[in-house]
This record gives C-alpha cells, sequence and structure tokens, in this order.
C-alpha cells in the first residue's frame, strides 16, 4: 500500500503538467517603439452574431467563422483548424461579457482572450472534455515565473447550454462572472507586479488541442485525442458585449481615438490616451482605497488555497493554486490546473515550482493555437493519471 507522503507527491506530480497559454505579438511594446492601438472608446457595444457578421470584430487569416440562428460559429473539422473572430479595436480596462457554447469532446478547447501587445492577457478556455467548469487566468507580460492565479468557474452543462461569461477589468481588481453572477476576483493590490495593465483587445475561437502528433502532455490536458469522426467540433458564440473604461474603472462617454506606449515600461500610467479631439491624457492609476488585505481571489463556488495568500481566511474567501511548466524559448507564460476535483484546489507553492518544458506556440492568426501543454487536473480522471505516473515512478525508485 502506498503511504501517504507518496500519495501526497503523486497529487504534485500530476499539478506539474501544465497548460501554457501562448499568444505572439506583432509588435512588442517593451522592447521597440509600436504604432497606437484603435481604442474602442465610446464605440463600445453589443454584437449580435444570430443577425450576421459585426463590425466590431474581424476575422483572422484561415478558416473562416460562420454565421446561424445560434449566432457564430467557430467550427474545427481537423487538426491546424481555429476559425477566429478579433476585436478591431482595444480597451483599456473594461467589461466584456460573451454568451457562449462551448464546442464538445476530447481534445477541443473554447477559448475567450484578452491579451495587449505586451502579451498582458486575461484568459477564460473551457475545455470540451470537461462539460461542467470554464477555467480563468491571468498573465503579465509573457512571466512564466509565476503559476498560482487559474481558478475554476462552475459552467454546468456548458457544452449544449448557453451561459454568459463576464470578465469586469478595472485598475484595481477583475472579476470573473457566470450568467451574471460574481464567481471569482483577482485584486490588484494582492498581485501589483503581475496585474494586467495595458490595452487589450479579444479573441473568441475554438481549437484542436488534442490530435495525432501533438505533446502527449497537451493531449492529456485535452482530455484526449479529438474525434472529428461524425463532423466537427463547433462553438457557438451568440453575442458579445464590450465596454471601455479608457484607463479608468467605468464606461467612458468621450471620443477616445487611440492608445499608445509612452515608454518601455509597460506600466498603465505610461498609456498616452489620445482623445478625439486631439489631446492626450493619461490613466491607469489604481484607486486609493485599494488595499492588500483582500485576498488574491474569490471563488464562491469552490475552495482553494494560494502560494501567496492563504492566510486572508478574514474576507471569508479562499485562493486559487496552480502549477505549471517551462515555456519555450519566445512563449508566453504557463496555466495549470490544480484542483482535485470541480469544487476544490489544494496544490501548494512548492508544486509550482514543478516544471515540464515542450509548449507549441499558439500565434496571432487564426491557425492551431496549439501551445497547451498537459494539465493534469484540468479534465475528468486526470489527477488519476497523475497518480499513474507517479506510482510508476515509485515503483523504479523502490
Amino acid at each position: 500500500m502506498l503511504c501517504k507522503s507518496f500519495l501526497t507527491a503523486s497529487v504534485a506530480l500530476a499539478g506539474a503538467w501544465s497548460a501554457s497559454a501562448q499568444l505572439t505579438t506583432d509588435c512588442q511594446p517593451l522592447t521597440k517603439d509600436c504604432p497606437a492601438d484603435p481604442a474602442m472608446g465610446k464605440n463600445g457595444g453589443t454584437c449580435d452574431f444570430t443577425k450576421g457578421k459585426c463590425s466590431m470584430f474581424e476575422h483572422l487569416d484561415g478558416k473562416d467563422v460562420t454565421y446561424g440562428s445560434n449566432g457564430a460559429v467557430s467550427a474545427v473539422g481537423a487538426a491546424g483548424e481555429s476559425p477566429t473572430l478579433r476585436s478591431r479595436g482595444y480597451i483599456f480596462f473594461g467589461k466584456v461579457e460573451i454568451e457562449m457554447q462551448a464546442a464538445p469532446g476530447a481534445g477541443i478547447v473554447t477559448s475567450m482572450t484578452l491579451v495587449s501587445d505586451d502579451l498582458d492577457e486575461i484568459d477564460l478556455e473551457f475545455l470540451g472534455a470537461d462539460a461542467t467548469r470554464i477555467q480563468s487566468n491571468t498573465f503579465s507580460k509573457g512571466d512564466s515565473s509565476h503559476h498560482d492565479l487559474l481558478g475554476y468557474l462552475p459552467a454546468a452543462d456548458g457544452t449544449s447550454t448557453f451561459h454568459k461569461y463576464g470578465v469586469d477589468w478595472t485598475t484595481d481588481r477583475i472579476e470573473f462572472s457566470v450568467d451574471g453572477k460574481l464567481q471569482r476576483t483577482l485584486r490588484r493590490a494582492d498581485i501589483p507586479d503581475r496585474y494586467p495593465e495595458t490595452p487589450m483587445r479579444l479573441r473568441v475561437s475554438a481549437w484542436a488541442a488534442g490530435y495525432d502528433g501533438a505533446d502527449p502532455g497537451t493531449i492529456h490536458w485535452a482530455g484526449g485525442k479529438a474525434d472529428f469522426s461524425h463532423g466537427p467540433a463547433k462553438s457557438y458564440f451568440k453575442s458579445i458585449s464590450m465596454v471601455d473604461y479608457a484607463g479608468g474603472s467605468s464606461a467612458v462617454d468621450k471620443d477616445v481615438k487611440e492608445y499608445s506606449y509612452g515608454d518601455h515600461s509597460g506600466k498603465a500610467t505610461s498609456i498616452q490616451i489620445k482623445m478625439g479631439d486631439g489631446s492626450t491624457t493619461t490613466g491607469g492609476k489604481p484607486s486609493p482605497e485599494s488595499s492588500s488585505s483582500s485576498s488574491a481571489s474569490s471563488t464562491p463556488s469552490e475552495t482553494s488555497t494560494s502560494s501567496k495568500n492563504s492566510s486572508t481566511a478574514s474576507e471569508s474567501k479562499t485562493s486559487e493554486s496552480k502549477t505549471s511548466e517551462s515555456k519555450t524559448s519566445d512563449s508566453k507564460t504557463s496555466e495549470s490546473t490544480t484542483g482535485v476535483s470541480p469544487t476544490e484546489t489544494t496544490m501548494s507553492t512548492t508544486t509550482a515550482s514543478a516544471t515540464k518544458s515542450g509548449a507549441a506556440n499558439k500565434t496571432a492568426s487564426s491557425t492551431t493555437p496549439a501551445s497547451k501543454t498537459p494539465s493534469a487536473a484540468a479534465g475528468p480522471g486526470a489527477v488519476v493519471g497523475g497518480v499513474a505516473v507517479a506510482v510508476a515512478l515509485f515503483a523504479v525508485v523502490f
């Protein structure tokens, strides 16, 4: 019989497999001067994709998104396909709501990603192999040295039912909601050096993570290989609404033309906000009342611990913990799952230090974002897989 400490190590090993969210950028403002980004400003609004195309979004090169009674359709029928919509304008803090039904099936991922030119990122990703929850995560400047911010949001029957997923991103905090109910909060005060703070635009798509030739860990994270024998896996985006806070924490009612990086720091306060009348201002300062006493994440639907803020029980909120893997030479920061059930995440700081190389790139075009690498707890039976590997290692050692 395996001893308790070895079983604990098995779970830690399972958590060492991770998912690496990676995007590239056309111009990296941390190292060079880049063109200004078009601002959404007061021109934000709602796209009803059941009526067809929407001028707020563009199709990326590759297989096209189509439209029908259920809205915009991202249909994946083979490895390498990833029909993608991307917002034309950027928001500099703001609110996004996406009414979506995820693509079902092992090996299939539906992604909703806010990403900036310097690779700040806010992610919502649904694994087709796990129809009960969606993964939420954030990254800063492509940094993969921290791996503790992944969290789960409940989304019952998410591959057969529409849910409205929300991200409300201000200078002080990020709130994740499902069907209008707040499920998780990340506070800037708890992650001041890792808080996403530069103008972002939205991408939505489905793609195949599990297929012949993919990294074995990626296949494991995605719940297996995709089966296209019965046709393509389809995700539906019924509607998307976007509101630009233009460097603040509430909707802007002024004409904002563009955002540009005033230097190479990647700080919100360095962003130049050019108004429609030609004047320029700045924003991005956190509110004075922002306090570091808050938990890094609050998840009413789940219990978790944070490698940084596990002692903040005074707010009756527990923090998310995650583990990750190393990235490729031009890769973006990793994300990993650490929960042993849809309502429990229990990995410690020590597991976050375990890494595994082999992440692949997820490009900024509509080709497959095949950057996902293993995450043992992302789908059904994931921890079992981690324990099995640990048992095998135990057998070799002993």
